[in-house]
């Protein structure tokens, strides 16, 4: 009987133990950003795929192109747990911190690889000035080429009783007729603010039968319903032609430093660099390789696919 209590009160307390732990908060995902190690906030630039590892992770993560990354953490870790974390980028010095297990946001600096110095110009620097960026965006745009308008007639007889006729009036009491007409405003073109006005007889006794008209297009319609005598309408609408152009863009990048950044958007074409060095103006193209004689550029892809350029002067130039 007594080994039958105590076995009770061990069970009783394991379960108690263990209702506790399963109550306590727990710590599923690691939230944070990886950016570049400088004393200069402003030259702490996000670093994309980074690799983040740790030794209480469930895998690997790597960073966006903001930096950002979120990783996920095997089950059961509890906040204040003490975790190594592990970073690796190829441009960047190998990262092994202690952190403890919490919610809070992660910002992680990563330090960029040294290389070997620059051998000193043999002259003097070369003074860069007057920088911008240009690009084009195509873009559509419409243009007003004229008007157009038609005239037609619905030819009726006022007071003619309905009787077994076809088309009355909406009451169904007087004889009625319809008439319309239509426009095409021809290939490439469309109708705007088109409009269908009475302009002679009696046209308070007549109704729109079909609106063919008000929604624009390459052809419009119209037809109307007359219970009185003979009216007259006109259709007219203004003529519009769309067609693609390239609209032409200048931004000017923020230097910080010895580097500048800037940003394209996903569908910028033929972007290229203008800049001043030593008073010649020079135009660079912005192409893939990011081959420029006076500076090191870098490019990420944001989410949006918008383009993100980081770029640091080369040896024997300066930013005037």
């Amino acid at each position: 009987m007594t080994w039958t209590i105590v076995a009770i009160a061990i069970i009783a307390s394991v379960t108690i133990i263990l209702f506790h732990r399963s109550r306590r908060p727990q710590i599923k995902q690691l939230t944070g950003c990886v950016v570049r190690a400088d004393p200069d906030p402003r030259r702490q630039v996000p670093i994309a795929n980074a690799e983040i590892e740790a030794d209480l992770g469930a895998g690997a993560a790597h960073s966006a192109s903001s930096g950002l990354f979120h990783l996920s953490l095997i089950p059961g870790i509890e906040p204040g747990t003490t975790m190594v974390l592990r970073l690796r980028h190829p441009d960047y010095e190998q990262l092994n911190m202690y952190e403890n297990v919490s919610d809070d946001l992660y910002v992680l600096h990563m330090t960029p690889l040294a290389h070997a110095a620059a051998p000193a110009p043999a002259g003097p620097e070369l003074a860069v000035a007057n920088v911008r960026v240009r690009y084009a965006e195509t873009s559509m745009t419409t243009v007003s080429i004229g008007s157009a308008g038609k005239s037609f007639e619905v030819v009726n007889t006022a007071n003619v009783p309905c009787g077994q006729a076809k088309i009355c009036s909406p009451d169904g009491k007087w004889t009625a007729a319809i008439g319309g007409t239509s426009l095409d405003a021809g290939e490439g073109n469309a109708f705007e603010d088109a409009r269908l006005t009475c302009i002679a007889g009696p046209c308070p006794f007549t109704k729109i039968e079909n609106d063919g008209f008000s929604r624009g297009g390459r052809v419009i319609s119209a037809s109307v319903r007359d219970w009185s005598d003979t009216v007259s309408f006109l259709l007219e609408a203004q003529v519009v032609h769309t067609m693609a152009g390239d609209i032409i863009h200048q931004s000017f990048p923020v230097k910080f430093g010895r580097g500048m950044d800037f940003t394209l958007p996903p569908h910028a074409e033929g972007p290229s660099i203008e800049v001043e060095i030593n008073g010649t103006d020079i135009v660079y193209p912005l192409g893939p390789t990011l081959m420029l004689s006076w500076t090191t550029c870098t490019l990420t892809l944001d989410s949006d696919q918008t383009r993100l350029y980081h770029c640091d002067l080369k040896p024997g130039y300066r930013f005037q």
